[in-house]
């Protein structure tokens, strides 16, 4: 039986000013702009980035006058609002965020993650495959992924699983709708309606790092920008988000991978960026016609552009490139496909994640045969290239890869979801 879902507090959601999503020199401005002391914006962005305070009464630091002023002048922290969430079988839960202006995206929390990081050669990674295996890749990576972790790391690992879960992935969005058009996916039939800033990105893992109690620095949190939308169109913003996140927030960016559909252009400004999360680009394809079908973007840059930017990144020691692969009942899940995808990647530091494509009403594609898939990972293995398979997580409430589409009509009587009442935001 599944938990009943509380009531979320909307905090100062509706905000036309929000502190959130602003720099530390950006507070600074607005204090003096205020005839206030430096110090007091060194307070606010302890207040609302560490302590992750809702609300501007909750900074009791600040003199009650200068509380009021911010109030007066239309500040407050304006972090989403958690409108609705559904709970999934395997404990994934959805929700859908709603922004000051009225607009709706949707995050996903995910207690275990779902396996993409496994084989990319973070930390993220090694823990995936100390605790849960390779999946049918080969040992030789799950040996060294415990040996790059080491005893120490592997016994915190030990301790999160007692606490209910060992590891956490967030999955979260940078635009509302999204401009791509892939057409295995949700999201495309919605088309876009704008960009998130920073803050809204950001402020989105708060949130949910809020509802589950999380501490930064003692759980072990991932962070994938792979919500609603293509994070390469909103490229400024979400390299914003990402600084609020490492430097504000605190989590490395080591623990951070952006998915892009293929933005060639900001793959190679990406590669230039001093803080950077891990990429994965979104390949699905083995050759430009097909990709060309399911992803009209590839007219714009093919398969051979996008891989050339993807060599302009300056990987690490042990750090791998993602390309991930939705399989397509039929369409490219055959040996040939998987024999085409081996000459794409000979020679890169790749590894690949299969992801078994998770349906929707109106999409007319179909899943992938179990046999089709373990076909293609064992060839692609056999050859040397790892690859892994995702694990679906929330499917049955439109939560997996894909499926995210801004659902409000889930019904509360079905007994797979529970949806929280929305709560009302302060005036």
């Amino acid at each position: 039986m599944l938990n009943k879902i509380k009531p979320i507090d909307s905090g100062e959601q509706a905000a036309a000013n929000p502190l959130f999503g602003m720099l530390p020199d950006e507070v600074k401005s607005l204090m003096e702009s205020l005839g206030q002391k430096g110090y007091r914006a060194n307070q606010i962005v302890e207040a609302i980035y560490r302590q992750r305070v809702t609300g501007i009464d909750e900074i009791t630091v600040l003199p009650i006058g200068l509380r009021d002023e911010l109030v007066q002048a239309g500040y407050g922290v304006g972090l989403p609002w958690i409108v609705q969430a559904a709970r999934s079988v395997d404990g994934t839960e959805r929700y859908l965020m709603r922004l000051r202006d009225g607009e709706t995206v949707e995050t996903v929390w995910m207690p275990d993650g779902d396996g993409g990081e496994r084989g990319d050669g973070s930390e993220a990674s090694a823990e995936e495959e100390a605790a849960d295996g390779l999946e049918g890749n080969t040992s030789e990576f799950g040996e060294g992924a415990k040996r790059n972790l080491g005893n120490r790391d592997l016994r915190n690992v030990g301790a999160l699983e007692q606490s209910g879960y060992r590891r956490a992935t967030i999955c979260i969005s940078s635009q509302v709708g999204c401009a791509v058009n892939c057409q295995f996916c949700l999201t495309a039939k919605l088309g876009i309606k704008r960009n998130l800033t920073g803050g809204e990105i950001a402020g989105q893992v708060v949130a949910v790092l809020n509802r589950h109690g999380i501490k930064i620095g003692k759980d072990r949190i991932n962070l994938v920008f792979m919500g609603m939308g293509e994070p390469f169109l909103n490229y400024d913003e979400f390299i914003r988000s990402v600084q609020l996140l490492v430097k504000q927030i605190g989590i490395p960016e080591s623990r951070m991978t952006v998915s892009t559909s293929g933005i060639e252009p900001a793959i190679r400004k990406f590669a230039q960026e001093p803080l950077r999360p891990k990429l994965a680009l979104s390949l699905n394809a083995s050759n430009d016609t097909v990709r060309e079908q399911v992803m009209p973007i590839t007219r714009k840059w093919n398969i051979a552009q996008l891989l050339d930017a993807v060599s302009t990144l300056p990987l690490g020691k042990r750090e791998w490139v993602t390309f991930e692969y939705v399989l397509l009942g039929g369409v490219n899940d055959q040996p040939e496909h998987a024999r085409e995808v081996l000459d794409l990647l000979k020679g890169m530091r790749a590894k690949v994640n299969l992801i078994a494509w998770n349906p929707g009403p109106g999409i007319a594609y179909t899943q992938p045969k179990p046999e089709d898939v373990a076909t293609f990972q064992k060839m692609l293995i056999d050859a040397g290239m790892p690859a892994y398979i995702r694990r679906p997580r929330g499917r049955d409430i439109y939560a997996a890869c894909g499926q995210l589409k801004r659902t409000v009509d889930l019904p509360a009587a079905d007994p797979l979801v529970e949806i929280a009442p929305a709560a009302t935001p302060p005036a």
